[in-house]
């Protein structure tokens, strides 16, 4: 299996550099790339459970992601599959000439990232970031991400083994976050959604073992990983946050004196942190203006009726009652969507393999939502809370069928 891993990567790194604009465009790609991933397999190598699947799981994982990279950059299909890498490219280059003094390029960039309160500026700056590296490089960017999305698998792993304490389940967990169609694609391209969703396993990850004992490393990790949050996408900050205090205060075990002023500790010692980072500095822009409902309501009339993949177009989430009526319709188009009669177009129709997997898969997450709920619910909570919040939210705000099967990558 070794020997096959490695033969296959040395093959696509051969494709790369002959399919790239030119020869050092594909090596900087391949370069970053090797030099990530080996980074990444030594860091899994270090894990004393499983650890030969786990590296294989990774390095399985991506090369499929470099390949479907590889197909959407040769092809130019970044704005058909997700327009966002051009935008990331474009403001990323441009912070790049504002780091080197461009005055008239840091006022562009202003305008998309605004004081560091808008949504989206960590993308930019690690796209500026890799630039500073490789030059202007949307491969390098594609493949970094991949990292990231095969780097997932086994932070999952870790999860539920830490839970449910089965191999078994562990394996089966990385397996399907390595190759489902959904993350493999979004992890191949130069969006967020690749470190969003990494970020998002790492919190939980450190939160399970927070909840285990007090660690001052694992503290940190959570720290930085919850500011990276918010430096790409800030409301799923604010909600893993909350997630992960209530599960905190709460604790994974039974509640002891010991157990109370651990739980103590651990929050008050994120808070301190969070807001040594200056959290508190964007928290009040970001609340008071994105949790207008008003707002919302303009910003999902836009999403439903700017393409034919919106939905509800009727539905009127300017008041809170408005708002919760909108939640049962807007969870079965999250979770749900693209049915078959919304296959009108190509994009669309592409995602009904991987739909209808998911779609016999669901009885199976109901049972195995019932058997943590049942007997591990202390250790499922922060991500029982997570996802239930954030389905809630995305149900509320989510127009249209494209973008709700994006985001659902975080659900998943």
């Amino acid at each position: 299996m070794n020997a096959l891993l490695t033969i296959l990567a040395l093959a696509l790194s051969a494709v790369v550099v002959q399919i790239a604009p030119d020869a050092a465009y594909g090596s900087s790609a391949i370069i970053l790339c090797a030099v990530l991933a080996s980074v990444a397999g030594l860091i899994i190598s270090q894990v004393k459970t499983d650890k030969t699947f786990l590296v294989r799981i990774f390095v399985g994982g991506l090369l499929v992601r470099m390949l479907v990279g590889l197909l959407i950059f040769h092809f130019g299909l970044q704005d058909f599959f997700g327009g966002d890498a051009l935008t990331y490219d474009l403001f990323g280059f441009v912070q790049l000439q504002a780091f080197r003094g461009d005055r008239y390029n840091q006022a562009f960039v202003k305008m998309f990232v605004g004081e560091g309160s808008s949504s989206g500026w960590g993308m930019v700056y690690m796209v500026a970031g890799v630039y500073s590296i490789t030059g202007r490089n949307m491969l390098a960017i594609q493949f970094l991400n991949a990292v990231i999305g095969a780097a997932t698998a086994p932070v999952i792993f870790l999860c539920a083994r830490h839970i449910f304490d089965n191999l078994r389940v562990a394996r089966i967990a990385a397996i399907f976050v390595a190759f489902f169609p959904s993350l493999v694609l979004w992890s191949s391209q130069a969006l967020k959604d690749a470190p969003i969703v990494f970020l998002l396993a790492v919190a939980m990850l450190v939160t399970l073992k927070l909840g285990e004992k007090v660690s001052i490393k694992y503290l940190v990790i959570l720290a930085f990983t919850l500011f990276g949050l918010l430096s790409m996408r800030f409301y799923i900050f604010y909600i893993a946050l909350a997630a992960i205090i209530i599960a905190l205060v709460i604790g994974t075990r039974a509640m002891t004196a010991q157990s109370v002023v651990r739980q103590v500790v651990v929050v008050g010692g994120l808070v301190l942190a969070l807001t040594s980072l200056g959290v508190t500095r964007f928290a009040g822009v970001q609340l008071e203006q994105y949790t207008d409902l008003n707002r919302i309501q303009r910003s999902r009339a836009d999403a439903s009726g700017s393409a034919e993949s919106g939905f509800a177009r009727e539905t009127d989430v300017s008041t809170a009652s408005g708002a919760l009526a909108a939640i049962p319709i807007g969870t079965v188009y999250l979770l749900f969507a693209p049915f078959p009669w919304q296959l009108t177009s190509l994009r669309s129709s592409i995602t009904m393999p991987e739909m209808i997997i998911w779609w016999l898969s669901f009885p199976a997450m109901v049972l195995g939502l019932w058997f943590a709920i049942k007997y591990r619910l202390r250790q499922v909570l922060p991500i029982l809370i997570f996802t239930s919040m954030l389905t809630i939210a995305y149900s509320v705000f989510q127009g249209n069928v494209g973008t709700a099967y994006r985001q659902r990558a975080q659900l998943l």
